[in-house]
């Protein structure tokens, strides 16, 4: 596909997202029991689409570009998979051993940088929380499914994968990582001047919890009476860590709470009997701290147990299943989500 026809794509689909989101938005004054009440409208933009637009567009990739900036428009990590995509997906999903390093997102279209695990291929390269990835393996990743997006930066370890970067610079900025396997960075921990401890887990798990609560009575026994627990870049983590992480410090009020569209709200409360840590401390967050980060650093400044310092955090702290679609292809879409009032401004 030459760059004239890229464009034509691109405007169509965009032109295409405008007006079904335009539909909706008029539509809810229609019919506001019906679920599809937008549904007319996408067919008469499809139809006028066909018969008046310039040249005879690809609606194939029209509508693949619809369905993903409408995803996108409600959720920036969900995705979209065709019937081959999702077949590749599920067979090379759980297969391959290596990878770069990223946490991704949805942005403008394109996927876009949530995070670059310290240590990893990616974060060595010099990627960071922004950055806007354009191309993966030669292929455009304007409206590539999320999922498929982290597939094609996976494969062996030692193997290369070739991307393009956008950043603010004149010209796309190419790049070459090297897989690797996954290795997570060693916990840090130490007792800074004034009786200050110092934690940042960069990476959170169960077993990471675990070692962060054996760091706090390593921390009590050398004397310190104050805290900093550094969330800057976690990005890595289930909500269950941001709870467990959280119960180390609350012994009481809320942490956060699980409730979807067809899910009755689940309270998840703080757990005194594990607490281990109750002196002052102070919580560090960025724009790469995302998921079960996001989790506890909103608990423990929302129960005014911690002061929480830094920038705005990414704003991903939520559960996705696939939803396999009876025509064909499959949607990852966060049908559970975790909410903690976790996307925070921080002062």
């Amino acid at each position: 596909m030459n760059t004239r026809a890229k464009f034509l794509v691109v405007i169509s689909s965009t032109f295409l997202v405008l007006l079904l989101l335009l539909g909706t938005v008029l539509g809810k004054g229609t019919t506001p029991d019906s679920p599809y009440r937008h549904l007319q409208v996408y067919t008469e933009v499809v139809s006028r689409i066909k018969s008046e637009y310039v040249e005879e567009p690809d609606m194939k990739s029209v509508t693949l570009g619809a369905l993903n900036g409408l995803l996108e428009s409600i959720d920036p990590f969900a995705s979209y998979l065709n019937a081959d995509q999702y077949k590749e997906y599920q067979k090379h999903n759980s297969g391959y051993k290596g990878d770069v390093g990223l946490i991704l997102s949805k942005r403008f279209g394109y996927i876009g940088v949530v995070s670059a695990i310290p240590g990893s291929p990616a974060a060595k390269a010099g990627l960071s929380t922004g950055d806007i990835i354009e191309t993966i393996k030669g292929v455009a990743t304007r409206d590539m499914p999320l999922a498929y997006a982290t597939l094609l930066l996976h494969g062996d370890p030692e193997s290369t994968v070739d991307i393009t970067v956008l950043r603010r610079r004149p010209e796309p900025q190419k790049m070459t990582l090297t897989r690797a396997a996954p290795s997570p960075p060693p916990l840090a921990s130490k007792l800074m001047p004034n009786d200050v401890g110092y934690i940042r887990p960069e990476t959170l798990s169960a077993a990471r919890v675990q070692e962060i609560a054996a760091a706090l009575h390593d921390l009590t026994n050398k004397g310190a009476k104050k805290l900093v627990l550094d969330l800057r870049q976690c990005a890595v983590g289930e909500p269950e860590d941001g709870i467990a992480l959280a119960d180390l410090f609350l012994d009481k009020g809320l942490v956060t709470y699980l409730q979807g569209q067809r899910l009755a709200r689940q309270d998840f409360k703080a757990d005194p009997s594990k607490v281990i840590w109750k002196q002052p401390m102070v919580v560090l967050t960025n724009r790469g701290t995302a998921d079960g980060a996001e989790i506890a650093a909103a608990a423990l400044g929302d129960n005014k147990r911690a002061q929480v310092v830094g920038e705005r955090t990414y704003g991903d702290a939520s559960l996705r299943r696939a939803l396999t679609m009876d025509v064909s292809g499959e949607i990852l879409l966060s049908r559970r989500q975790s909410h903690s009032r976790h996307r925070r401004d921080s002062g």
